[in-house]
């Protein structure tokens, strides 16, 4: 998998699809991944966030070519970046560290979602 990070106007800002109303800026990073049969995703960056094993992962919403996420799919990867300070992405192959990371997101989604509605109330 190679992945490419970028400034794109792709996200409508609609997150109602992850579970989300962050309104997000429209300048957030894109991340274009090339899966193993070429095929390439673009990603809305939606957070990056530490799990309970110590690690860090990041949440892509795959955008369709209107920009738009109509199913709701949130992808996880692990991710680190480079001496350099470049990122990467890696898969996470082991169901241990899936859960993890996808409990560290819902963690996350829950309390922004707490935020929203306090400052809403």
């Amino acid at each position: 998998m190679e992945e490419k990070f970028t400034q794109s106007a792709a996200c409508a800002g609609d997150c109602s699809s992850c579970g989300s109303d962050c309104s997000i800026d429209v300048s957030q990073p894109t991340v274009t991944l090339t899966l193993d049969d070429d095929t390439e995703v673009v990603c809305a960056v939606l957070n990056i966030f530490p799990a309970s094993n110590n690690r860090e992962y990041i949440a892509l919403l795959p955008l369709d070519e209107n920009g738009q996420n109509q199913d709701g799919e949130v992808y996880l990867y692990r991710y680190s970046e480079t001496d350099g300070g470049q990122p990467m992405l890696a898969n996470i192959e082991e169901d241990e560290e899936y859960t993890a990371a996808a409990d560290a997101f819902n963690r996350l989604l829950d309390s922004l979602q707490a935020d929203e509605a306090e400052q809403e109330g």
